[in-house]
C-alpha cells in the first residue's frame, strides 16, 4: 500500500516504511527525531522546477506535467526505479513531503504516476 503524508504530522505505526521525497529537509524539522527511513532527494523535481511552481495552484497542472518528463530521465530516473523497489519491499510506504498544499505537490505527482 502506497500513501503520502506531509511532514509535519506525527510519524506513526500506521506509515510503514517513510520515504522523504523532498530535495530539501523540512523547516525546523530535526534530522535525528524524524522517523525517517530513506531520504531519497533525487526523486525530487530540479530546483529550477521547484522555484517556478512556488506552490501557484494555477501553475500545478503544467508542474505535475513537467516534473513526470524530468522522471524519465537521469538521477531522478533512477531514484524512481529505486523508490518502486522500495516499494515492493515493503508492505506499507508513506511518500513523505514538507509542502503545506496537501493536493498540489511533488509527492502527489509521485503517488498517482505509482498508483497508475
Amino acid at each position: 500500500m502506497l500513501q503520502i503524508k506531509r511532514a509535519y504530522l506525527p510519524a506513526s505505526d500506521s506509515d510503514g516504511f517513510r520515504v522523504l521525497v523532498d530535495r530539501l529537509w523540512p523547516r525546523g524539522k530535526s534530522k535525528e527525531t524524524e522517523s525517517i527511513d530513506l531520504w531519497l532527494k533525487e526523486i525530487a523535481p530540479s530546483s529550477e522546477l521547484r522555484k517556478w511552481f512556488n506552490h501557484e495552484a494555477e501553475k500545478y497542472p503544467a508542474f505535475a506535467a513537467k516534473y513526470r518528463e524530468e522522471l524519465q530521465s537521469g538521477t531522478q530516473k533512477e531514484a524512481l526505479t529505486k523508490l518502486k523497489s522500495t516499494i515492493k519491499e515493503h508492505e506499507i510506504v508513506a511518500l513523505i513531503y514538507g509542502a503545506k498544499n496537501e493536493t498540489q505537490n511533488n509527492a502527489q505527482v509521485l503517488y498517482e504516476l505509482l498508483n497508475k
